[in-house]
């Protein structure tokens, strides 16, 4: 779905205001103030965010990105170590990756991290940890969709985080004026749960590649 930047920023602006503890409006305000240059007001939102949920990866890297824009070096170098270790953590390859390269081209060193198996943790039958909560709670049934992001969902979300991503969509259909049997607009819906999710379609695939059984 293409909008100029001024009318994402508008959109996001009105979802922050009245949802303020909206981590993905946060985001996505930060994302779209970087788009247009503003990038003050970008690392403002983008901190928003991490406060708001701290284990968002590509928040991080996001905010890294602005700071170095912004020439405030050290600070970026510190927020960058800090997501790395986060990004590790949760088997988050593209936003670690992402995160190290800039690490390295400021000259710091990428910290030392264990290597994250990407394999969904359960504790039980149908128990697992929820990757955006950190807590457990009960899986889906099914992978909610076809593919790899489906079964991403699947292995790694618990049953309350998508029930809230359910309702969180709506606002996003609702405030962006969605209309889902449009492809573009079906594409628009998909990247913002990514978004707010946590993953990107790189992790999904990557995921898939390491879990499809071997011969």
């Amino acid at each position: 779905m293409s909008m100029d930047a001024n009318t994402r920023i508008e959109q996001w602006e009105k979802m922050t205001q009245s949802d303020p503890d909206n981590d993905m409006g946060w985001f996505s305000l930060g994302n779209a103030y970087r788009d247009a240059g503003r990038s003050e007001e970008a690392a403002k939102a983008l901190n928003r965010a991490i406060e708001l949920n701290a284990r968002s990866s590509r928040a991080y890297q996001l905010l890294g990105q602005v700071l170095i824009q912004l020439n405030r070096n050290d600070d970026a170098a510190e927020l960058l170590t800090k997501g790395y270790v986060v990004a590790a953590s949760q088997g988050d390859v593209m936003p670690q990756r992402a995160m190290g390269s800039l690490l390295q081209k400021l000259g710091q060193p990428v910290p030392e991290v264990k290597r994250t198996q990407t394999a969904q943790v359960e504790l039980g039958e149908n128990v697992i940890v929820d990757r955006k909560s950190g807590k457990p709670g009960n899986r889906l049934a099914d992978p909610p969709m076809r593919g790899p992001i489906g079964r991403f969902i699947y292995d790694y979300y618990t049953q309350d985080t998508w029930r809230e991503w359910i309702g969180m969509g709506t606002k996003v259909i609702n405030e962006l004026r969605l209309d889902l049997s449009r492809e573009d607009h079906s594409r628009a819906y998909e990247e913002h749960m990514l978004e707010w999710l946590g993953f990107t379609r790189e992790d999904a695939l990557e995921h898939a590649k390491q879990s499809a059984p071997t011969t």
